[in-house]
């Protein structure tokens, strides 16, 4: 039979390897800060900038609006997923146009989750 002891420690080992099972579960964030129920939808835009990086990519485009115009940060899948769906490092580049539909954030900010992007050769590609 085991000591007191022994079965402490053996209960002890049991909660830091359950702990370290759902860690990666913890460290994701949730999607919630997006409007899923609306889409803001065909929007002509020129890249800024496009960050084909984990745990995601982001797409900065600029919109222009009345008599400006707005940066807009757009949050995309990760490296691996977007790879799966055609994308590579250099899909994009600064002063490309494109036309985007996207989440917005709910806080009205501009900002978002990419949807879908029609790139400059025609293409139409999933930011999910």
């Amino acid at each position: 039979m085991f000591s007191k002891c022994q079965q402490a420690a053996a209960l002890v080992a049991a909660a830091a390897l359950a702990v370290c099972a759902v860690s990666p579960a913890l460290a994701h964030h949730s999607f919630a800060m997006f409007d899923q129920a609306k889409i803001s939808t065909k929007v002509r835009a020129t890249v800024s900038e496009f960050r084909f990086t984990n745990p995601h990519s982001f797409v900065v485009v600029n919109v222009k609006e009345g008599n400006g115009v707005t940066r807009y940060a757009l949050e995309c899948s990760s490296v691996n997923m977007m790879s799966r769906a055609g994308w590579k490092h250099n899909t994009l580049k600064a002063g490309d146009t494109v036309d985007i539909t996207f989440y917005p954030l709910r806080n009205g900010k501009p900002g978002g989750m990419l949807k879908t992007i029609k790139v400059a050769d025609g293409r139409m590609l999933s930011g999910w």
